[in-house]
């Protein structure tokens, strides 16, 4: 694009990367308007991306030739999510297990809850609106399966749910009910673990006691130990961990692999876990951990978002976003209610549970900022491997059932 008679010239991977940095420093700006103590915080780089993608992706894709802006995105997005993931797995690593070993059954129960919650709320979408479509079955199907891994902003259920359908034309229908439901699939979720406190009139101060205990004693445990750095930020245990994360969710087991999100959480976990391996530190500086954690979710949202903007006009149609509010509001407040009065789950690790069990990225990083404390990460952390493989499970049942 030039400007001025030619003055300033800007093309090629400059006009991507001003677009980029452009889309974050309004989505901050946008997150930080704050509406009777609700905002939308980092998700607000992911609604200003969207209109980005609505608005100027053919000008990326004319300066840029299309599948390199496509796959820049992907970039952009991957690398995201790997920094915030692997940022997670490290900071929820000191509490994890012993956190886990309390509360395990409760974990698996829940994370099983919600993601039949959102199946059943599918199956449901599926047998009435087939009645109200122009789609044939199949298609209709392939739509509200997409719907749902977006409802449920699960990548692994997307991934699983195009194998499923099998052709190219059922899977591109698999990618824009994806792309329509994940919207409210971000926001919801981000909206609702900032709501139930403030409608529960919770004492954070006191719910955040209730998580402290493990992670004093895990403080005390690691003071005993001098260390040996291998840098002075720990980003080479940062990207060990990253690395053998990747590898590790490379691996496929017919159509299920735990994909790059679940493979640097699992990795990151046992590193944050374990601290060092003989006299050497692997574990990154908090200051580190927090820096990636945000950049990473920050990198993650425009890469989705700018992606996601590009198809919505050209797809949208109400009724689909409302099968994806559907999917989304559901399982949460099934979760939540189950939770609070069958498991008797603290309202952090309850909260935790259920953006690990939504498979929510951004919705865990309102929620540290919401709760004050970075242990809630835990909670996240144990729901989220279970939520993982059922969502895989479920869409690609939904499929079979009503092919």
């Amino acid at each position: 694009m030039d400007f001025f008679n030619g003055i300033l010239s800007i093309h090629g991977v400059s006009f991507l990367m001003l677009s980029v940095i452009t889309i974050a420093a309004l989505g901050y700006i946008l997150g930080r308007i704050t509406i009777k103590g609700i905002s939308l915080g980092t998700a607000g780089v992911f609604i200003v991306a969207l209109i980005y993608g609505c608005i100027f992706y053919k000008y990326l894709s004319a300066e840029i030739n299309t599948d390199f802006v496509g796959n820049a995105l992907k970039i952009v997005d991957n690398l995201g999510l790997i920094l915030f993931v692997t940022a997670v797995g490290f900071i929820a690593g000191p509490n994890f297990f012993g956190n886990f070993k309390k509360n395990f059954k409760s974990y698996v129960i829940l994370a099983i809850i919600i993601i039949l919650s959102g199946g059943l709320s599918c199956a449901g979408c599926i047998m009435v609106g087939r009645n109200f479509t122009d789609l044939d079955s199949e298609e209709f199907t392939a739509m509200l399966t997409g719907i749902l891994s977006g409802a449920l902003t699960s990548t692994p259920g997307f991934s699983a749910a195009k194998d499923a359908v099998g052709s190219d034309h059922l899977q591109s229908i698999v990618s824009v009910g994806y792309a329509i439901a994940y919207i409210f699939g971000v926001i919801g979720v981000v909206l609702f673990v900032q709501i139930i406190p403030k409608l529960t009139k919770a004492d954070m101060a006191k719910e955040r006691e209730l998580l402290a205990p493990t992670a004093k004693k895990e403080t005390r445990e690691k003071k005993m130990f001098k260390l040996i750095e291998m840098d002075s930020f720990g980003i080479m245990p940062f990207a060990l961990a990253a690395f053998f994360g990747i590898i590790i969710g490379s691996f496929k087991f017919g159509n299920f692999s735990l994909s790059t999100t679940g493979g640097c959480l699992l990795v990151s976990l046992i590193f944050g876990h374990f601290g060092r391996i003989g006299k050497f530190s692997i574990m990154p500086k908090d200051s580190t951990l927090k820096v990636f954690r945000e950049l990473g979710l920050m990198f993650f949202l425009i890469g989705a978002g700018v992606s996601g903007g590009a198809k919505f006009v050209q797809y949208f149609d109400a009724v689909y976003f409302v099968y994806g509010m559907i999917m989304t509001i559901v399982p949460m407040i099934i979760g939540y209610l189950f939770a609070k009065y069958v498991l008797k789950l603290s309202l952090l690790n309850n909260l935790g549970s259920i953006t690990g069990g939504m498979t929510s990225t951004p919705a865990l990083g309102t929620l540290i900022s919401t709760a004050g404390t970075e242990n809630v990460a835990s909670a996240y952390a144990a729901t989220y491997p279970v939520a993982l493989i059922s969502v895989v499970l479920v869409s690609q049942f939904l499929i079979i059932l009503f092919k």
